[in-house]
């Protein structure tokens, strides 16, 4: 029995470029920077000063029933905009004959912002001879802390959010695999749907980092850009002059179907999932296997799911971080897979206009994939002037480039060597 065939018919995204998806396409293809110094918190004494932050956000403008979610965190926010935004596209809000029972959820989502200065000001406020004086830090959590919020900031109450939101009775689960879990909760959805465990899930991924600890980490790492008297072109893919990757947030939402049930409601295509790969590197916790094996592993996996050759990919959409050795290994991993062809086939980051938004990079840069589909122009890798001479592949440097797509490959790489691959093509009737 053929596996059931699965479709996008729905798509939506908060982040620093745009608010909805239009927005952001139409910014990525005018090459603008969502790259600005830092506004939540004051940052101007850490090494990195500047991120990828949502500005202007207004959740009441894009929810429905606010009052239903008002002690959501910022991810949950940023989450059920975008999520609000896929169903309507979807028409399943016009749709009465929706079997909730066969609707399910499948989100790589991480934590939202926490309130650290009321946090740590009622334990140390708290302590009493050299012990945390519970009863005191219940009554001043009480009085000083949202307590919903901080509850509001785990990962899995993007979930709990949107299954409230629409009336979801099916499977629900959130994978939190750093940078690549939504492209893998996209890729496990799309399984989900192929063997018969719902007929409707929405899928995709939230985060946001941009708290002093989060930052804070990523600094230990020797992860991030420092540039900061030089923001909006700080994020810089493969380029030799590249320092590190520029954190983002926000969140963008998918919602897949068979394509049965999409054409017995008349709902509009706008991409096939065909093939999805995953691999692990077992190299280090923070860092790829140089060889590029693992990213190599991953794309392989996915086009032997899509029954695709190398040479059927118009387009990849790269993890492409802007760090030494990640676009190194990426580099290495498509000329592994795609051998003489990997210089003819385009490939590009995003990235370097939105930051990387961490769980919820892979979402959006899939929906990139689909527009790139829809109006046949492959997004620009900006700020790349000064090319890595190991990084020598066709990168779209500075411009958008008209072309032929009708497939795309999309990668994301995660921390500790997690690496997935989604393919899509266009509508094929």
């Amino acid at each position: 029995m053929n596996p059931r065939r699965v479709v996008i018919t729905g798509m939506g995204t908060v982040n620093p470029l745009g608010h909805d998806v239009e927005s952001t396409w139409q910014a990525i293809l005018a090459c603008k920077s969502g790259i600005t110094p830092i506004a939540n918190f004051d940052a101007r004494t850490f090494p990195t000063q500047f991120s990828g932050e949502v500005k202007d956000y207004d959740f009441a403008k894009h929810v429905p029933d606010v009052d239903r979610h008002v002690h959501a965190g910022r991810h949950c926010r940023f989450a059920l905009g975008a999520a609000v935004q896929a169903w309507k596209q979807s028409g399943l809000y016009d749709y009465a004959d929706l079997d909730r029972t066969r609707l399910g959820i499948y989100l790589g989502s991480g934590e939202g912002s926490i309130d650290f200065d009321n946090f740590t000001g009622t334990i140390i406020d708290s302590w009493r001879e050299g012990n945390v004086d519970t009863r005191r830090w219940a009554e001043l959590a009480f009085q000083r802390m949202e307590l919903y919020r901080e509850v509001e900031q785990e990962s899995n109450m993007v979930v709990s959010h949107l299954a409230a939101e629409f009336g979801v009775r099916g499977p629900a689960f959130n994978v939190l695999t750093a940078c690549a879990a939504s492209t893998q909760a996209i890729g496990e959805a799309a399984f989900q749907v192929r063997r018969g465990d719902a007929d409707v899930i929405l899928t995709g991924g939230a985060h946001s980092m941009i708290h002093p600890y989060g930052i804070t980490g990523f600094i230990r790492l020797t992860a991030l850009s420092s540039r900061n008297d030089d923001i909006p072109t700080a994020s810089r893919p493969f380029d030799q002059t590249r320092d590190g990757f520029v954190v983002g947030e926000g969140s963008s939402i998918l919602v897949i179907e068979t394509l049965e049930h999409a054409r017995k409601r008349g709902a509009k295509v706008l991409a096939e999932i065909i093939g999805y790969g995953s691999s692990a590197d077992a190299f280090r916790v923070t860092d790829q296997d140089p060889d590029g094996s693992g990213a190599a592993g991953s794309m392989r996996a996915a086009l032997d799911d899509a029954g695709a050759k190398p040479a059927d990919i118009d387009y990849i959409s790269a993890h492409g971080t802007g760090t030494k050795q990640n676009d190194q290994v990426e580099t290495l991993g498509v000329k592994s897979v795609f051998g003489d062809l990997a210089y003819k086939v385009p490939v590009s980051s995003v990235k370097s206009m939105l930051g990387h938004l961490i769980a919820a990079a892979g979402a959006t840069e899939l929906i990139i994939c689909i527009l790139a589909i829809r109006d046949q122009v492959v997004p620009p890798t900006t700020n790349l002037h000064h090319p890595d001479p190991d990084c020598d592949l066709d990168y779209v440097p500075n411009a958008p480039r008209k072309a032929v797509v009708r497939t795309c490959m999309s990668n994301s790489f995660g921390f500790g060597g997690q690496n997935n691959t989604l393919i899509i093509v266009g509508d094929r009737g």
